[in-house]
């Protein structure tokens, strides 16, 4: 799963992006007439563009600021005779308010006076692409980082919703079979009546909760580990398959059931292994054990498995392995998740990213003389489409493609000159999106490399210098918008997970609560109409009784087990928080010391709600503690930056909820990296 980080991962790349971007420009400044003034114009143009990808300054999004940067640029560049670039970089931020027809007139104004500077149509067509170009790149890193961070923080909401889609599913499911015994059952007739009634609702049940429990194998992989365990047998468990399952979890259910069940019968067995894998929709689970002597003595316990397995169109195998232990594989098919459309913030990112790839490719080839495009356009083709390749999770065969690009980055340099040598520039972005952080040591050879080899083609000193700054900066950029997109795919794939997860915690609490609760009360139904049955009609009346007021409290137990109490329940919501927390894979603990007020308790439950949206939302968390108590409800995590939201954003309206029920609400950073949020309750006097 993609970590918690994901937003700022984007944020860190977006900052780089645009710095060296703006950098390349305050470099340049050095050395000029009226560096002191315009180095300070420069930067407070790129502090400009952070308040649209930290958080923290978001408070600075107001209308002024744009005018303020778009203010700057203009004097840099009419001023103090700044590169044009500055006013694409105001125009991208202008575009990320929808000012369309402001920045239309900045990148106007900005390619009239790269028209007016240039010495020649190329020069002029050269400059007025950087201004296009630093609008494009500009745009595309702040707002895919906004999208980013929407994409992060709608996973919880994701998760929320699927568990309550799955609290309706249930509850639909068992008021159409349940419900409808349990409104006979309130109103028994005779023992004779009320006994198959009775009967057919808790097989009902003990199905439902047998089809919750077949959607994971996690219930019978903790069983099979207990009882292994119990029976002093050393167990390892390596769990590699997506769920919810279907029918193929209950009969993988029963294989494993019945293969340990075996392994302990047997009682020979030293070391145990339960495995399983996926692979293109076949699912495969593996119990390997030491301590059965034969092949065909292992397999005899299975032959009863071996044909229902068949019969759904799988497959077991048995057999001893090159180290003489038993192993059972059982394989079959099951319904593979489906592939994701592409988000709008995948689909936004390509076309910005191809758009930048025209533009600069379309500069470079202004470079190009007319006689050599025959070897250019298709070089750069390939090359530009790698960058579309690097985009997707996994590559096959990468490293054929990252070779063919490194060919195509150098060898078309001795008939294509200095205009070539920008062009590493790309690799280096591939190789950032490849390897992250330890490519850099290669990135960096990659540019030395345009260093070494622009003079040998007849570059001067400054062209030189350009060339190089030049693949550095198209690598970031193209670095940044290619891993933005598929950073927005892989929020998005952790989100479908969570909310899978969160769907499958939600099956097996509400299969727990059909087996302890429900099946409890229908199991007590039961033995009364079998009782009213057996006695005499004047004394079954009471009996009846009985079942009657038993059928209204399993209603109430049928509400719970669909989630459907009356008001929030804090002990259901402490369980809700593990789950998802878990599921986020963030490490829980849960220390119950006391029971709040009942007043109280609906209330605490909404802000353990509010505080486990906060932990996934604004933080990086790996540890979550929740606390309750007599005294009140403190959650408290790690992860947290100086970006985190204070008290009275996300929490304000907490406070007077609890002032409701006479308590108070303290949230902050706790001084070690950490967040703590209280909802103390007032002692009663």
């Amino acid at each position: 799963m993609i970590p918690l980080d994901g937003p700022r991962t984007a944020r860190t790349i977006a900052v780089a992006a645009l710095s060296a971007f703006v950098g390349v420009y305050v470099v340049g400044a050095f050395g000029r007439p009226g560096a002191v003034a315009l180095v300070p114009l420069e930067l407070a143009v790129l502090a400009s563009l952070l308040p649209h990808v930290v958080p923290g300054l978001a408070r600075f999004r107001r209308w002024w600021l744009p005018v303020a940067q778009t203010g700057a640029a203009a004097v840099a560049v009419a001023g103090f005779g700044g590169p044009v670039g500055l006013l694409g970089v105001a125009a991208g931020a202008l575009l990320l308010g929808s000012r369309w027809w402001a920045s239309a007139l900045v990148v106007a104004a900005g390619v009239g006076v790269a028209a007016a500077r240039a010495a020649s149509v190329a020069g002029a067509l050269d400059a007025a692409g950087t201004v296009v170009l630093a609008a494009l790149a500009t745009y595309g890193l702040c707002a895919l980082t906004e999208r980013v961070e929407a994409a992060g923080a709608a996973r919880l909401t994701r998760a929320l919703t699927a568990v309550r889609e799955e609290r309706l599913r249930v509850a639909t499911l068992l008021e159409a079979s349940i419900g409808r015994a349990l409104e006979a059952l309130a109103r028994p007739g005779d023992a004779a009546a009320a006994l198959p009634v009775a009967r057919s609702a808790l097989s009902t049940a003990r199905e439902a909760a047998a089809d919750l429990r077949s959607l994971s194998l996690a219930p019978e992989i903790a069983t099979a580990r207990s009882l292994l365990a119990a029976a002093g047998v050393e167990v390892a468990v390596d769990v590699r398959h997506a769920e919810p399952l279907g029918q193929a979890g209950a009969l993988l259910a029963t294989v494993l059931r019945e293969a340990v069940t075996d392994v302990v019968r047997l009682g020979t067995a030293r070391r145990c292994v339960i495995e399983t894998d996926e692979q293109g929709g076949l699912l495969t689970l593996r119990v390997i054990s030491d301590g059965v002597p034969t092949a065909a003595r292992g397999a005899e316990a299975l032959e009863d498995v071996r044909r229902r397995l068949a019969a759904a169109g799988g497959r077991l195998d048995t057999g001893l392995d090159a180290g003489g232990r038993f192993r059972v594989a059982a394989s079959v098919q099951v319904t593979a998740v489906p592939r994701p459309r592409p988000s709008a913030e995948r689909r936004m990112s390509l076309a910005l990213l191809g758009v930048v790839l025209v533009g600069l490719s379309l500069r470079g080839l202004l470079q190009v003389p007319p006689s050599r495009l025959w070897i250019a356009v298709p070089a750069l083709a390939v090359v530009c489409g790698a960058q579309f390749l690097w985009t997707r999770p996994r590559v096959r065969h990468w490293p054929w493609f990252l070779g063919a690009q490194a060919v195509l980055s150098y060898l078309p340099m001795p008939w294509l000159g200095g205009a070539w040598a920008p062009v590493p520039g790309f690799l280096l972005g591939s190789l950032l999106l490849l390897f992250g952080a330890a490519a850099w040591p290669v990135a960096v050879l990659v540019v030395a490399s345009v260093g070494v080899l622009a003079p040998v083609l007849g570059a001067d000193a400054a062209t030189t210098a350009n060339a190089m700054v030049s693949a550095l900066v198209t690598g970031l950029i193209v670095y940044g918008m290619a891993s933005l997109a598929r950073l927005s795919d892989e929020l998005r794939a952790a989100g479908a997970d969570l909310a899978r997860s969160a769907v499958v915690s939600e099956r097996l609490r509400a299969a727990r609560d059909l087996h302890d609760l429900l099946g409890q009360s229908l199991t007590a139904i039961l033995l009364k109409a079998e009782l009213a049955r057996r006695l005499p009609p004047d004394r079954a009346g009471a009996e009846l009784a009985d079942i009657a007021a038993m059928a209204e409290r399993a209603r109430a137990d049928m509400a719970t087990v669909a989630g459907e109490a009356p008001r929030l329940e804090l002990a259901k919501e402490v369980e809700t928080a593990r789950s998802i927390l878990a599921a986020a894979g963030i490490e829980v603990t849960v220390t119950v010391a006391g029971d709040p007020p009942d007043e109280a308790q609906p209330v605490l439950a909404v802000v353990l709600r509010e505080a486990v949206t906060n932990v996934l939302r604004h933080s990086a968390a790996t540890r979550c503690a929740v606390e309750v108590s007599a005294a009140g409800l403190t959650v408290r995590n790690d992860g947290v930056s100086g970006a985190v939201t204070p008290p009275g954003s996300g929490l304000g309206n907490l406070a007077t909820r609890l002032s409701a029920v006479d308590a108070a609400l303290t949230a902050g950073p706790a001084g070690d990296g950490g967040f703590v949020l209280t909802a103390a309750l007032r002692p009663a006097p």
